[in-house]
């Protein structure tokens, strides 16, 4: 009976191990090279992108707002600024700058100084050709705390006109009729919060940072 009972206490406690390591990964953060849909929580609806183009403004490809949850064309990637590293697993960093690049399009999330087709505020596109564009596509997250938790609503930051990436409620007719107007807003707003939803998360193999929790999505 007591070796039973010390073989169960011995699995206890390699559990308890293997939890341990095992937590050394940040699976609760957005880190590079992850690949997500971001999730504005008040209009309920997801940041989308497709090869249609503005009819007015700077003709680049559109971006938008959709309430669809399994769009395959609302799927971004997380990628470093423009000529810096960003080591894939690694935890992006409050106040980081990274790029958001369109996954079925290979454009990267950009905005400039024309104005956006409904709301007039300042146009949000899609831009470049295989990941390469220009400033206009850095982006900073803005969050507290250290890192960007996937639970955590955020927002993000264009570095070039430091407006940040919202949604007015305005919506599109044909031919991309129903869909939400994304645009850039001078400033906060609850109507500028984003947040993780599904993706692919990568996880970090080395260097963890010390928070640990359960993650709320790992795979599509």
């Amino acid at each position: 009976m007591s070796f039973i009972s010390s073989e169960i206490i011995s699995c206890i406690l390699l559990s308890f191990l293997i939890s341990l390591i095992e937590g050394r990964f940040d699976y609760h953060y957005v880190t590079c090279g992850s690949t997500l849909k971001l999730f504005n929580p008040y209009h309920n609806i997801r940041l989308h992108s497709h090869d249609v183009k503005y009819g007015s403004g700077s003709g680049q490809q559109s971006v938008t707002g959709v309430e669809s949850s399994d769009d395959h064309n609302s799927y971004w990637q997380v990628i470093g600024k423009t000529g810096k590293q960003c080591e894939r697993g690694q935890p992006i960093k409050c106040g980081q700058t990274i790029r958001l690049l369109h996954l079925n399009t290979n454009r990267n999330l950009h905005s400039h100084h024309f104005q956006s087709p409904l709301s007039r505020n300042l146009e949000v596109t899609a831009f470049g050709e295989n990941g390469v564009g220009d400033e206009g596509d850095h982006w900073v997250i803005i969050c507290s705390g250290n890192y960007w938790d996937r639970n955590q609503k955020v927002r993000i930051k264009n570095v070039v006109t430091e407006n940040y990436l919202h949604v007015t409620g305005d919506t599109f007719g044909r031919p991309i009729h129903g869909q939400k107007e994304i645009c850039a807003y001078p400033s906060p707003s609850e109507l500028n919060y984003w947040q993780a939803a599904e993706g692919i998360f990568i996880k970090p193999t080395e260097s963890p940072v010390p928070t640990v929790r359960t993650p709320a999505h790992d795979e599509f």
